[in-house]
């Protein structure tokens, strides 16, 4: 697939507003490796090719092993995750499948058992933030395989 366009220049102030809230989760204070993690399961979800290449090699370079990369998909029949990882990832997948859905009362319950109120704020907002970033990737087919880790966070 070829790139359709480039949303970075095609509108600046737009990915300058995405970016800002890309800096306040990468700022947040949740582990870094758990917002790789998220940001793996969104895009796992939304099949989006160049953040999951994005995201696996970022997560790679903070200390993921890639067994728990590769069981990713499969984490609730993985022995690898914490409880507080199981917690986010359900989470995400709830606020990424929202379309028709309700985010139960249980699983709100499970998500404050291991997130404080402003954590839980700033992990949905990292969702948001992914969710987004795939929204963009996708339907502009930005191009898998040429990211470096961390060429992101060095461009802002």
């Amino acid at each position: 697939m070829t790139q359709r366009l480039n949303y970075y220049t095609a509108s600046p102030d737009g990915f300058k507003a995405m970016r800002a809230l890309q800096a306040h989760v990468d700022a947040c204070g949740i582990e870094p490796t758990l917002l790789e993690l998220v940001k793996m399961r969104a895009s796992q979800i939304n099949g989006c090719a160049y953040c999951l290449d994005m995201h696996s090699k970022d997560a790679r370079a903070a200390g993921e092993t890639e067994q728990r990369l590769y069981l990713l998909d499969a984490w609730r029949e993985a022995p690898f995750y914490s409880a507080r990882e199981r917690a986010a990832l359900a989470w995400t997948e709830a606020l990424t499948r929202i379309a028709g859905n309700d985010v139960p009362d249980a699983l709100y319950a499970e998500a404050c058992q291991h997130f404080s109120d402003k954590e839980l704020v700033d992990l949905s907002l990292a969702i948001i933030a992914i969710n987004g970033w795939n929204r963009l990737a996708i339907p502009f087919r930005s191009q898998a395989g040429t990211y470096q880790p961390g060429a992101h966070a060095k461009a802002t």
